[in-house]
């Protein structure tokens, strides 16, 4: 039986913070939006939660199709809904995050136009609401 609401509901989202020590500090993976809103901007891995998919299971999801990474651990870091974080409308984004070790290399996919490893006290200018996201990890 569908139950029916008269509430809106908001569209769900994940973002995963990836951080791993480079040769000048930590580092952070981001990737390049190949489409809008924000097309060309520089973002954290993520996306749309599908029907019925689990949190975590849509965060591993999304940074596999776009970065091709596994990391064995994701942690929830927070969930982010400020209103007009994302252009397209009302939307939610729980955020994941993990430390990981070695020589990692993305490759960009999915909707992805470029993937790679930021330092993460130099930031460019961050899609949405992400630089509130790695503020959550690393305070100011």
């Amino acid at each position: 039986m569908a139950y029916t609401y008269p509430y809106p509901r908001p569209a769900l989202t994940v973002d995963i913070v990836l951080i791993k020590d480079g040769y000048d500090g930590a580092e952070i993976l981001l990737i390049q939006r190949n489409h809008p809103p924000f097309a060309g901007h520089w973002a954290l891995p993520g996306g749309f939660v599908d029907e019925e998919e689990p949190l975590e299971a849509a965060a591993r999801r999304e940074l596999f199709e776009e970065t091709g990474l596994e990391p064995a651990e994701l942690r929830q870091l927070g969930a982010f809904g400020a209103p007009g974080r994302d252009p397209r409308g009302w939307t939610v984004s729980v955020a994941f995050w993990t430390r990981i070790t070695g020589d990692v290399t993305p490759r960009a996919g999915d909707d992805a136009a470029a993937a790679r490893w930021w330092p993460l006290n130099d930031l460019p200018p961050l899609a949405f609401d992400h630089a509130d996201i790695v503020r959550r990890l690393k305070p100011a």
